[in-house]
């Protein structure tokens, strides 16, 4: 990757941990650690892959993308809102009521949410059929959807997985965020999905692993996940829960909770404090 491209990429990343972290200081409530190790991968989403257009969002050909793990809201708000959908000052609205962002997407009231979510193992299958649809229209646009390792434990997901295989939709490209934690603890010890990219393979998906924070490593998997024919792509992301704000990495307890005052100003320092660095380099 160019090194310019690279620091736009990571001050974008840095900027939607700031956003997702003020959405959900400000709502008292919300999912911020998910949020934070998926940072990455929204910023090279929207500022690199995804064929989009702000100012036209419901164009017919843009390619789709559906946040399966929808409880992570706050992440993508903060992309979205820094590529110019809404004005970023409805961050601080976030689960008001009456208030443009909710507490899980929604397609109907948000501009440039493709696919309203919030129950686990759902959004992959919305996802397939706009990928089927995208086929049977003969359409060149792509379909991605982000999951949460956490949320492979539901069976929805492994049947959207076995008819994303069945019908060979290569203009599918999944992305698990495999963080190892969800909010009763360990993945390993919940339900224990390992071996996740067996499974895949089992279904029929052409299966990379990643560093999920490395974007180098994110831009040659979307790359090469372009060039994959006959069968849907899947790029297993490992990530820190929390990345970025020091007291939440790899702390299962800020799954779900907001944090407080003090909390807040040092999340919000030490996230600034990156951004400095990377904009003065």
């Amino acid at each position: 990757m160019e090194t310019e491209l690279k620091k736009q990429l990571e001050i974008a990343a840095c900027k939607i941990r700031l956003g997702a972290v003020e959405g959900v200081y400000h709502a008292k409530s919300g999912h911020p650690g998910g949020s934070l190790s998926a940072a990455d991968i929204f910023s090279y989403l929207y500022f690199r892959e995804l064929r989009i257009n702000p100012k036209n969002p419901k164009e017919p050909d843009r390619d789709r993308f559906v946040l399966s793990k929808g409880h992570t809201c706050p992440g993508l708000y903060a992309a979205l809102a820094l590529k110019g959908y809404f004005a970023e000052d409805e961050l601080k609205k976030l689960r008001q009521i009456g208030a443009m962002l909710q507490g899980h997407p929604d397609m109907k009231g948000t501009p440039g949410i493709d696919m309203s979510t919030g129950s686990l193992g759902q959004g992959i299958s919305a996802a397939c059929g706009m990928a089927l649809a995208g086929k049977m229209d003969r359409k060149d646009y792509r379909v991605y959807a982000l999951l949460g390792d956490g949320e492979l434990e539901e069976g929805q997901v492994w049947e959207a997985s076995m008819f994303a295989g069945h019908h060979s939709l290569d203009n599918l490209c999944l992305i698990v965020d495999i963080n190892g934690l969800q909010i009763d603890g360990p993945t390993a010890e919940v339900a224990g999905p390992e071996p996740i990219d067996e499974k895949f393979r089992a279904f029929g998906f052409d299966v990379q692993s990643i560093d999920g924070h490395d974007l180098d490593a994110i831009e040659k998997a979307f790359e090469y996940a372009k060039t994959v024919k006959g069968k849907p792509s899947v790029i297993l992301a490992k990530t820190v829960k929390g990345k970025g704000v020091s007291y939440m990495e790899n702390k299962a307890g800020w799954h779900g909770k907001a944090p407080n005052d003090e909390e807040y100003a040092v999340a919000v320092r030490e996230l600034k404090q990156a951004l400095a660095g990377l904009e003065a380099e």
